[in-house]
Formats: C-alpha cells, sequence, structure tokens
C-alpha cells in the first residue's frame, strides 16, 4: 500500500504471515458464502441492492445541492421549466387573461431569452379596481357638429363596407392597408362614436372588438402606435361607456406590450411580437425615438389605477426617472435614444417635431393625470423644457414676423423647419398656462397659434404641408414657403387639437370660425367618393395627387377635435376631470 509522509513516500510490504491470513480469510468467505440457502442469498443481494440505489441518490442530490447557488431552492429550475410551458397568466385585478401562443407558432421554439429589468419593480398591495358608469352625450347639437358627424358616417360607411377589421382604408382603390392587423381605425373611433352619440356605430364596432379583435397576432407592432391608438383607444371607451369588456381587452393587450420593458436600461424596446411576447429595438436602427418610449406613460398609468395592477404604471414611470436622470440641452431632448444603453444618441437633432413632439407633452398631461403634484419632477422637466424652446429654438421672420420653432441639427445648427406636428404645442402651451404656467407660456402659445393658422391660409388649398420652412435671413422672398417634397397633407390633427384647448379654455368663438375654414378645405380637397384620402400637394387645387389612405387618426383624431371644437357646451369634456392623450383618446384625472 501507499503511504504519504510528508515529503517522501515509502512504500510498506506486508509480512508473510499478513498476507496469509488475508488469503486464508478470503478462502473462508467463498466457503461459507457456498453454504448458504438460495432464499438466504436472495435477501442479501436485495439489501446490497437497496444500500447501492440509496447511496446513488443521496450522492446525487449532494451533487445538486453543491451546484445550486446560495439562496436557491432545490428544484426551482425545473419548476420554472414546468411554468413556462404552461399558458403564460396573468392577474388584473378581478380579470385574468391567459396568453397562449398562436397556432401557427411552434411552441417547442425556444423564446428569446429575456433581460432582467435592473432593480425590478416590487409591486404595492393592488388597489381596488375602480367601477365606471356610463357617460352620457346628445350627440350634435348645431349645423357645424351635424356636418362633422356627417363627414364621420362618410368615412365610416365606406370604412366599413370596403375595409371592415383592416387598420386603414384605401378609399381611392377600395382596398384596405394593415399595419399591425388589429382593426386599428375600430378601436380608433370607440370613443368618437360614443361622444357623438352614434349608438348604432358604436355598439356595431363593440361587437367586433368582443368576437373579432385578437391579439395573438404573430407579428411586430410598435410600442408606441399600439399604445396610444389600440390601448388609449379600449381605455377611452371602458371610461366613457362603463363597460368591463373593453378593460379585459386592455389588460390583455398591456401585458402583451410589457416585454418591451425587459431592456437593461429600462428603456422600452420599440417592437414587440404579441403573439411570441418578443420584443427588440426597430429593424432600421439601435435607437428608438425619444417620443415613442415617453408617450405610452398616461395608458400605462391608467391600466394600473383601472385594474389595481401596479405592474403596468411602474415599468412605465421607471422610463420617466430614467429620462429625467439624462443630461439635456436646457431641457431639450435629442429625438434618439438607445434602449440598451439607455443614453442618448450624440450628436441627434434636437426638435418639436417628429420623434421629440409628445415627449413635452406629455410631461404635462402626466402630471395633470396624477392630480398637480407639486414635488413631482416631470412639471420641473416641462418648465425647463419650455423655456429651452423659448431661449434655443424660437425665431421670428424678417417680413412678417412669424413666431416659429425651428431645429438644432446634430444638437448644434438652427434649421428653420417646422412640421405640422409641432402645432400641437399651442394648445398644449395654454393647458399649461391654465394650470399655473408663466405668461411666457402664453405668449408663445399665442405667437405659435397665429403661425400654424398662416401654414393653412398661404397654401392654395387651405390645408397645412406636413413640414414648412420659414425665412431665417432674407433669403427668399416668402417668409412661410414648403418644398415640393413636403406639400403632402396626412389628414392630421394637431393644429385642430390646439384650436379645440383655445376655444374651451377661452371661450373665444374666433377659434371655432378658423376650424371651420379648415374643415370645409378638407371637405373640398380630401373627400372622395369612397372616404376621405390624404392628399400629396397642398399647392395646388387642380392637382392635389390623392394618395388613397385613409389613417385611422382621421377618425379618432381629427374629426373628434372638429366635433368637441364646435360644441355649444365647451365642457362637454371637462379638461379638469378628463386629460387626452396623444391621439385624443380621454382619459380621467385622479390624485391618487
Amino acid at each position: 500500500m501507499l503511504k504519504l509522509n510528508r515529503d517522501h513516500i515509502s512504500l510498506l510490504l506486508p509480512t508473510p504471515g499478513e498476507g496469509a491470513g488475508t488469503a486464508v480469510g478470503r478462502r473462508s468467505l467463498r466457503r461459507t458464502w457456498k453454504q448458504l440457502s438460495r432464499f438466504q442469498r436472495n435477501i442479501i443481494f436485495t439489501v446490497l441492492l437497496a444500500f447501492l440505489i440509496m447511496s446513488l441518490l443521496l450522492y446525487t442530490g449532494l451533487g445538486d445541492a453543491r451546484a445550486e447557488k446560495p439562496g436557491e431552492t432545490p428544484g426551482d429550475g425545473r419548476r420554472e421549466q414546468r411554468e413556462a410551458e404552461r399558458p403564460v397568466r396573468e392577474e388584473v385585478g378581478a380579470i385574468e387573461v391567459i396568453l397562449r401562443p398562436p397556432d401557427d407558432v411552434d411552441a417547442s421554439e425556444e423564446r428569446t431569452p429575456r433581460v432582467e429589468i435592473e432593480n425590478p419593480p416590487t409591486k404595492a398591495p393592488a388597489r381596488t379596481p375602480i367601477e365606471e358608469g356610463p357617460k352620457t352625450f346628445a350627440g350634435p347639437q348645431n349645423e357645424r357638429q351635424r356636418a362633422v358627424v356627417a363627414a364621420f358616417q362618410h368615412a365610416w360607411t365606406n370604412y366599413r363596407t370596403h375595409a371592415w377589421g383592416h387598420d386603414n382604408l384605401k378609399p381611392m382603390s377600395l382596398g384596405h392597408h394593415d399595419w399591425f392587423g388589429l382593426g386599428l381605425t375600430i378601436v380608433d373611433s370607440l370613443d368618437t362614436m360614443y361622444i357623438m352619440n352614434l349608438r348604432t356605430e358604436f355598439n356595431e364596432a363593440r361587437q367586433w372588438v368582443e368576437n373579432g379583435l385578437s391579439f395573438e397576432v404573430n407579428r411586430d407592432v410598435n410600442l408606441f402606435e399600439v399604445t396610444i391608438r389600440v390601448l388609449g383607444g379600449l381605455l377611452s371607451a371602458f371610461h366613457l361607456s362603463g363597460d368591463q369588456m373593453f378593460l379585459v381587452k386592455a389588460a390583455d393587450l398591456g401585458n402583451r406590450l410589457l416585454p418591451c420593458f425587459e431592456s437593461q436600461s429600462g428603456i422600452p424596446y420599440s417592437d414587440v411580437n404579441l403573439a411570441t411576447l418578443r420584443a427588440h429595438s426597430p429593424k432600421w436602427s439601435p435607437d428608438s425615438s425619444t417620443s415613442e418610449v415617453t408617450t405610452i406613460q398616461l395608458e400605462f398609468r391608467d391600466l394600473s389605477r383601472s385594474t389595481g395592477d401596479d405592474i403596468y404604471e411602474t415599468v412605465a414611470h421607471k422610463v420617466n426617472e430614467k429620462i429625467h436622470s439624462l443630461e439635456k440641452r436646457h431641457g431639450l431632448v435629442p429625438i434618439f435614444i438607445n434602449a440598451n444603453t439607455g443614453m442618448f444618441r450624440t450628436f441627434s437633432t434636437i426638435s418639436l417635431g417628429a420623434r421629440a413632439d409628445s415627449y413635452y407633452e406629455y410631461l404635462l398631461k402626466q402630471w395633470l393625470q396624477m392630480g398637480k403634484r407639486e414635488d413631482d419632477f416631470l412639471i420641473e422637466d416641462y418648465s425647463v423644457a419650455i423655456e429651452g424652446v423659448i431661449s434655443e429654438l424660437v425665431r421670428k421672420t424678417p417680413n412678417e414676423h412669424h413666431v416659429y420653432i425651428g431645429e438644432l441639427i446634430n444638437g448644434k445648427e438652427f434649421k428653420p423647419k417646422m412640421d405640422h406636428l409641432t402645432c400641437y404645442l399651442p394648445g398644449t402651451l395654454l393647458l399649461g398656462y391654465k394650470n399655473g404656467m408663466p405668461e411666457s407660456h402664453l405668449k408663445l402659445a399665442k405667437d405659435l397659434m397665429e403661425t400654424c393658422f398662416q401654414t393653412y391660409m398661404k397654401q392654395p388649398t387651405q390645408l397645412a404641408p406636413e413640414i414648412t420652412y420659414f425665412n431665417l435671413h432674407g433669403e427668399s422672398e416668402k417668409d412661410i414657403y414648403v418644398k415640393s417634397n413636403d406639400a403632402h397633407n396626412l389628414l392630421r390633427p394637431e393644429f385642430i387639437e390646439s384650436l379645440y384647448y383655445f376655444y374651451v379654455i377661452t371661450g373665444n368663438r374666433t377659434y371655432q370660425d378658423m376650424g371651420w375654414t379648415i374643415f370645409n378645405a378638407f371637405e373640398k380637397h380630401t373627400k372622395v367618393k369612397n372616404g376621405y384620402t390624404s392628399i400629396g400637394n397642398v399647392k395646388n387645387v387642380l392637382n392635389t395627387r390623392p394618395r388613397d389612405m385613409m389613417e385611422s387618426f382621421f377618425l379618432g383624431e381629427t374629426l373628434k377635435y372638429f366635433y368637441l371644437l364646435f360644441s355649444d357646451d365647451r365642457y362637454e369634456i371637462d379638461l379638469d376631470q378628463y386629460v387626452f392623450n396623444s391621439e385624443a383618446h380621454p382619459l380621467p384625472i385622479r390624485d391618487h
């Protein structure tokens, strides 16, 4: 045998007597075994086999215990695997939603591994879901409102005839366009029909939502667009009608959007597959639009406060906190942000138009939605940002003195370009002034209101282009001009939204007259036999170049704001009780 002795090895040989005794013992053992009966041998075999099995099990258990991380409970991994194979079940207050893989997706296909949220939110005790009662609307009360209702019915009837269940109607070719396959026009129009008291159309749409709207759609959807249009539309329909079915649908959708928030930074991914629940950055860029990740909070907060489940509000508010912590230029944000790093893109454009606009809108509206808390950093960020707009982006044309908001290309070089999207800002500024913001906000609101109106009136069609340029240093004979590639009109609502706020807050009917002029321009240049269409050229009444597309927001926003603008009752939607999301869906204000 071998014997270890510190720094050397010695080999010890057995003595003759020792070896002989061992051999005799072995022969005696074999003789004794042969003398046993077969029954006795079987008993011994059974005992030895049982001992061997128990030893192996004990050894395996100890090995598993050593392999587990400290603090883990044995078997957790196997239990998680079994639970992952079950349908995903989310409890939403009294509402239970079950998510299953779509029929055309291989259930054995491994999902993209989810990234754990850094400092994952802890759920507070669930609130009691609120009880919503149906609101009453009288329907159109004057000729202008009746004209808007007639326009809506013309658009709706043709959508129902030629594109029912699809996202958008193509009124020229009598076809349809599907962006997400969620019946966007139906869901976007629910509260418009309810407010207009179109009960037959509303009930028809309700039946489709209940029986035809499924989120088992095996395609990528955009978090921002689906949130403001579909989630916002369902929540608004729930609050106005009191119908719990809409809340059940909203909770189902909200659960499917949650994977977007599983990035390392907490900044949500822009896209998610509603069936497989895989979320990712946009395919065209590693970055998301800043406005898209910051224009979901109203809806997610309302979903939490309607269902009693805090998870939606928690993940959405973490985005607020992250954006708040980032360095900005006088409160102004670049238009791109990376979901993986949580940082703004370096040398990115600063604008109040596309990809940034509603960030500023939702700073104010979230503060209103939560009851105007004095210590809320959201209203501080809003106030600083508007001062930044005034000092960094506001300019005035040299001849006609039109005040406008330009852009900082690469965050540095000023460009005298303003998107039509920016024309939401006059109304938002006035809403802020109504709730305590300073006189400088009111002045800018009035100045921008006039400029936005001129972007309509200076075109032969009296319809605004998508983008307007302004005379900066006398380089153009006109103070307001439009480039050919920017001359299209998509039936957008932003300026009509601002007119609505100005009328409701001031009571001045001049804003109704301004809106009536624009409504008639839409009727003249965008109405076709089978609906309404966006046009490619606002600069020529004889060649408007119809584009064969009726976006869902024309029914969900533009016509709704026209209808409310022309109301004899300025408080048909009380701005002290409701806040409109970015798609014109009213959500209730709560101070808890």
